[in-house]
């Protein structure tokens, strides 16, 4: 039963909207959350990065499938960006996820069987005012409330970056994804596949959620903010690499 969380088979989506909130953290406050096959992907060998990703799906189904046999989800992660060097030697950037959300029972049981991503469930929602737009969920103590009638926003406070487009290469979703098995020293690796990628840079008005205390990081700041719409998506059929 194992096996079938090893991605044995690639799967489709449609993005209709993925918004990402990257935190800078020290990078040794984040060291102790990845496995040994990786490293933390840094800037300026200061700051390394976690990062809060809300993606609304549509017609997520097996590749090759019809899309009316898919599904539409609300999916949250929440990831660390890294890099793992392969078998032929390539530092390959990705992320490593730590925790994975959404908001339906269906793909809590499926996303449980056939990755290791470790899915709970919880109640999203989305809110309306004028320009501002808040995505929510009352369970989970989370929201993000983004200002859409910011014409040319300004990087957040505290950022380390200087401009957006130093931000842009930290706005993930990075090409790879990987998960380790302590057991056999084994790396999953599922690369992603996209089309029309163009990253807008988004103004946060307001952030509560309580997944950077949870993991006991004092010294995060938002770094950047993006959003992407209407992107056709895929994930490869996951391959395994012995490490070390």
């Amino acid at each position: 039963m194992s096996n079938l969380k090893n991605h044995l088979f690639a799967v489709e989506a449609f993005f209709k909207s993925s918004v990402v909130l990257a935190f800078a953290v020290p990078k040794e406050e984040l060291e102790a959350y990845i496995p040994p096959c990786l490293e933390l992907d840094t800037y300026q060998d200061k700051w390394a990065f976690v990062a809060l990703a809300t993606v609304q799906t549509t017609n997520l189904r097996p590749k090759g499938f019809p899309s009316f046999l898919g599904n539409d989800f609300f999916l949250i992660g929440i990831r660390v960006f890294v890099r793992y060097k392969d078998i032929k030697g390539r530092s390959l950037r990705g992320l490593y996820i730590l925790k994975s959300i959404t908001n339906k029972k269906k793909m809590e049981f499926l996303g449980n069987i056939f990755t290791h991503y470790n899915y709970s469930t919880t109640d999203i929602g989305k809110f309306y005012k004028g320009d501002i737009r808040t995505l929510y969920s009352k369970k989970s103590k989370f929201s993000i409330t983004i200002n859409d009638g910011a014409d040319e926003p300004d990087l957040p406070v505290g950022s380390p970056f200087e401009t957006w487009k130093e931000a842009k290469k930290f706005s993930g979703p990075l090409p790879f994804t990987y998960t380790y098995n302590e057991k056999d020293k084994s790396v999953l690796i599922i690369e992603g596949v996209r089309k029309n990628w163009k990253p807008i840079p988004l103004e946060i008005a307001d952030y509560e959620f309580s997944f950077l205390s949870d993991l006991n990081i004092t010294n995060a700041v938002l770094a950047n903010a993006f959003e992407v719409k209407e992107v056709p998506y895929y994930w490869k059929k996951g391959r395994l690499e012995r490490w070390g």
